[in-house]
């Protein structure tokens, strides 16, 4: 099959096409033809190398894990269908299917552990943007034990998982207060926010919205906002950051995904939210898999609050 692969740590140039085997299926899985594969800033850090210390791939990789595409193949049984019925509801060949990859999504074929099928009013652009963001969001709310009543401040609102959380939140009936660039102001507002800017101040203008400071912080940027996250919040117990690793000096909570959040119950959740309109998809843009090297260069240099996408 194709795929885009790197050899070595580097820049976008070390990403090239190649002709690899197809993923040889391990029970429990499923062979997805992939129709969109998603960029995401996990994949920039591992191909450059800035994750090497905590993860240690085989060289040749295929970046990627978040997808959508078809079920080109079921993989064998495993051997406890109470285990089975864990993994997914039952898929066939031809099921539409939207999910995480194992092994890399930038190909033509991606094995599957954690995928359910694609609801047909969910469009393939939305199923393909919202996985990673969306679980991302429910884990980071879930972390922050937020609750109706209660302020939230969100910063980077505007960006893929910073408004996955405010809309969630928004939703759940919690007043969020949203850091953003002034042009996404209006955006952030629509999504049932107030936005405030972000960079130097941002601390007092979030006190003029709320003057006894906020109930929890989550940060999505990583602009260095976290010393005053913990001035605003009265300390560290309900900061988090996916983003800042200035956090483990400050005692605030660093929050990683992991295979742990891969399961079909947070992809129906996130199907049902985009479905009944509480998450509104994101806008994206969209490059052939060959020019999967040029998605991630756009990627890293900033300017689109939206979704990167391959076409496979």
């Amino acid at each position: 099959m194709k795929a885009m692969i790197f050899e070595t740590y580097g820049g976008p140039e070390v990403l090239h096409e190649a002709e690899v085997p197809t993923p040889e299926l391990k029970p429990g899985q499923v062979l997805v033809r992939v129709r969109l594969a998603a960029v995401n800033p996990y994949d920039l850090k591992l191909r450059s190398g800035a994750m090497q210390q905590n993860v240690h791939p085989t060289f040749p990789v295929i970046p990627g894990s978040e997808l959508a595409g078809v079920v080109a193949a079921v993989g064998p049984a495993l051997k406890s269908s109470v285990v089975e019925s864990t993994v997914w509801p039952p898929l066939q060949v031809g099921d539409a299917v939207f999910g995480w990859g194992v092994g890399g999504s930038y190909a033509e074929f991606s094995a599957a552990k954690a995928v359910i099928r694609k609801p047909e009013d969910l469009h393939w652009e939305t199923a393909a943007s919202l996985v990673v963001a969306g679980a991302t969001a429910l884990r980071c709310l879930r972390q922050l034990a937020v609750t109706s009543g209660e302020t939230l401040l969100v910063h980077g609102g505007a960006g893929a998982v910073g408004s996955a959380a405010v809309q969630i939140a928004v939703h759940e009936g919690i007043t969020v207060i949203a850091t953003c660039s002034e042009r996404d102001a209006e955006i952030v507002r629509e999504f049932g926010a107030h936005p405030v800017r972000y960079g130097e101040g941002f601390v007092e203008r979030v006190r003029e919205l709320a003057p006894d400071g906020v109930d929890a912080v989550l940060d999505t940027a990583g602009a260095g906002t976290l010393p005053g996250s913990i001035e605003l919040a009265g300390g560290v117990d309900r900061v988090l950051t996916i983003a800042d690793t200035a956090a483990f000096a400050l005692g605030v909570t660093f929050s990683g995904g992991g295979a742990g959040e891969q399961t079909p119950d947070v992809l129906q959740k996130i199907a049902d939210l985009a479905l009944s309109g509480v998450l509104t998809p994101p806008p994206t843009r969209h490059f052939p898999l060959t020019e999967a090297a040029q998605a991630q260069a756009a990627l890293a240099a900033g300017g689109f609050r939206g979704k990167t996408l391959l076409d496979v």
